[in-house]
């Protein structure tokens, strides 16, 4: 059988988690999957390195223009070229006229819900306006015609039966994302010089990745820790990623603590890589946003020996369990008070570490590529007619 792995963005230098979860998946069936060919489908960008082919594996950098046009235009050509049997895209969308059958991962459908967070996005840019439409579009049309649909969570699967009224579809499965094995607390006092060096460290800080999204919760985790502040006088600093000052001082000054400013420190956007070595130097990790999908940061932070506070609301303490301190998101002051508890009880703050790592051990790429594979394998044997002689491709 030969499938092809649509993974348009992965060869883009500034990743996200989507990105992530494409490449993964592609790294374990390079080793575990010997008998199947694998078509992967990339957009050409500057961190090509990312992946190399292997004896099953093929990567096609194809060019095609803006994204709706590569994905709807370009990549069901290239992949009816190739001779692929079955079609996974990774990012939530996909050709809704392919001729080949398509496996797809449904990260989320927050983009389709009526809620806080879609009125919250109403000052959205105009690219990101687009991409929220595009998905409205693409994906109702996609379930219709999937053979299979993976989602992350079984929080985000029950969001999907119930929006797209699919109690009773076989299709749709749940497949848990994992932690990389580059994820381990790092003790080496020259990369942790390093890193601190590179992004302008503090000596004690609490880590948190900020941006605009809304389900990010920033307004609302800046001003958990300003309680956090004015309750404890303590000298740690808030370290936020992938944000620029000018974005921060608006912000602060709609929170009515422009003082907090001198207390943050900004990275910009912070390469994969150094991850580990952020998270194993902070005090505290804080994943407080609204609403995910997984929460792979979670992980990632309990496997490098970080105590992490997340939300209660959506995947978060499905993924956390009970490692993390959960909290309510939408209240400030509860957040101020978690990040309290952490600080001042050691025995709370050692449990946590201890079951994070045990918490992070639980959660494997290799798991979740082993699981691809079992629904790979499903889907051809559906794709079969009742002579059992494979479809014509």
């Amino acid at each position: 059988m030969k499938i092809g792995i649509e993974a348009q963005r992965i060869f883009r230098k500034k990743k996200h988690g989507m990105d992530t979860v494409a490449i993964e998946l592609i790294r374990q069936l390079q080793k575990i999957d010997q008998p199947h060919e694998y078509v992967v489908f990339v957009q050409p960008d500057e961190d090509h390195d990312v992946i190399s082919e292997t004896a099953n594996m093929k990567i096609v950098a194809l060019k095609g223009g803006p994204y709706p046009i590569w994905e709807q235009i370009s990549l069901p050509i290239a992949a009816k070229k190739h001779g692929c049997d079955i079609l996974h895209c990774t990012g939530n969308t996909g050709p809704v006229n392919s001729k080949i059958p398509l496996i797809l991962t449904l990260h989320d459908i927050i983009y389709l819900e009526r809620s806080v967070l879609s009125i919250m996005r109403s000052s959205n840019s105009a690219y990101q306006k687009f991409g929220n439409l595009y998905r409205k579009w693409v994906v109702p049309e996609l379930v219709k015609k999937c053979r299979k649909i993976i989602t992350v969570s079984a929080f985000e699967k029950q969001r999907i039966r119930d929006h797209f009224r699919m109690e009773n579809d076989s299709r749709l499965m749940t497949v848990y994302n994992g932690v990389g094995e580059n994820f381990k607390r790092v003790s080496d006092h020259g990369e942790l010089r390093r890193i601190r060096k590179k992004y302008g460290l503090p000596d004690r800080y609490f880590f948190f990745f900020g941006n605009m999204d809304p389900k990010k919760n920033t307004p609302g985790t800046l001003q958990a820790f300003s309680r956090y502040l004015q309750q404890t006088k303590d000298d740690v600093k808030l370290v936020m990623t992938d944000f620029n000052r000018s974005e921060l001082k608006k912000m602060l000054q709609c929170t009515g603590d422009t003082r907090l400013e001198d207390r943050i420190i900004l990275t910009g956007y912070v390469d994969h890589k150094d991850l580990p070595t952020i998270y194993s130097q902070c005090a505290l990790f804080l994943y407080t946003s609204l609403r995910e999908s997984f929460g792979l940061p979670i992980l990632e932070a309990m496997a490098c020996g970080a105590p992490v506070i997340t939300s209660d609301t959506s995947s978060m303490p499905e993924v956390a369990g009970s490692a993390a301190l959960i909290t309510d998101p939408f209240s400030p002051q509860k957040m101020a008070d978690a990040m309290v508890l952490v600080q001042k009880n050691p025995a709370i703050r050692r449990q946590m570490i201890t079951e994070g790592y045990h918490r992070a051990s639980a959660f494997s790429w290799a798991t979740m590529a082993e699981k691809m594979l079992e629904i790979y394998g499903q889907a051809a044997s559906e794709l079969k007619q009742p002579d059992n002689t494979p479809i014509h491709r």
